[in-house]
């Protein structure tokens, strides 16, 4: 349950935007009023499901993604604490991709009509949401140059780095690192590659004494050396700080 509007992480991640108000806030905890938990595994919402809702991602990890007509899996993004789970989609008459906990997690139940009701409340909460929508699809952007120009090596640094940056925004990370509960197989389906080669580069990325993901954390070993690595600009997370006061 949250206990207050201040303990969303969601309105931790919108406070990069926006400096929102104690009104903005209730309006935001307004949202939070169905909440529901969800065992690791168990679709929360199917590729080509109908009538489905948005939901605020309170606790845990999800991975959204798409199944090809020949079975094979493409991890569309990871979703952690703080994300809005197919908020786009919501809008869509169906879903257009599936989302899979990879934890279990909390979620908060929204529906189009609160949304509507939300943003015609407050105008500033839907413009804090709508720089949230546009941060993820610059992700996206993102990870379309990963997996067309960047190599391998550089692809897996890059995303365990935009992974921390955003964990941090939640306060779930930092730049000693983070927890992680993805395995090889999820970043090989998110990243294009065979999960034999993303333990051959892990290995590499260790030997070089650059980050370290072994039982379920993720260690930055030298962080500033990994980002150089990486070719890391953390601009396109815009983070610096919020826009509205």
């Amino acid at each position: 349950m949250v206990h207050s509007p201040l303990d969303s992480p969601l309105s931790r991640k919108l406070s990069a935007f926006a400096v929102l108000s104690a009104a903005e806030l209730a309006v935001l905890a307004d949202l939070h009023g169905r909440i529901s938990v969800v065992e690791a595994g168990r679709d929360l919402v199917h590729q080509g499901q109908s009538r489905h809702a948005a939901y605020i991602l309170m606790s845990g990890w999800v991975c959204s993604y798409k199944i090809q007509p020949d079975g094979s899996r493409q991890i569309v993004d990871i979703q952690i604490s703080g994300d809005f789970l197919g908020l786009r989609s919501v809008l869509l008459r169906t879903s257009d991709h599936s989302f899979e906990p990879l934890t279990d997690i909390r979620v908060a139940e929204v529906l189009a009509p609160d949304l509507i009701d939300a943003f015609g409340r407050a105008p500033r909460l839907a413009a804090a949401i709508l720089w949230a929508a546009s941060r993820d699809e610059a992700m996206v952007v993102e990870h379309l140059v990963g997996i067309g120009r960047r190599a391998a090596d550089v692809r897996v640094a890059h995303f365990l780095l935009e992974l921390g940056t955003r964990l941090a925004l939640v306060g779930r990370g930092d730049t000693a690192g983070y927890d992680c509960p993805l395995t090889q197989y999820h970043l090989a389906d998110a990243l294009g590659l065979s999960a034999v080669h993303v333990n051959r580069i892990l290995r590499q990325l260790r030997e070089r004494d650059l980050v370290v993901f072994r039982d379920g954390r993720v260690t930055f070993v030298n962080f500033a050396a990994l980002v150089a690595y990486a070719g890391f600009d953390a601009a396109y997370l815009d983070q610096a700080g919020p826009l509205l006061a």
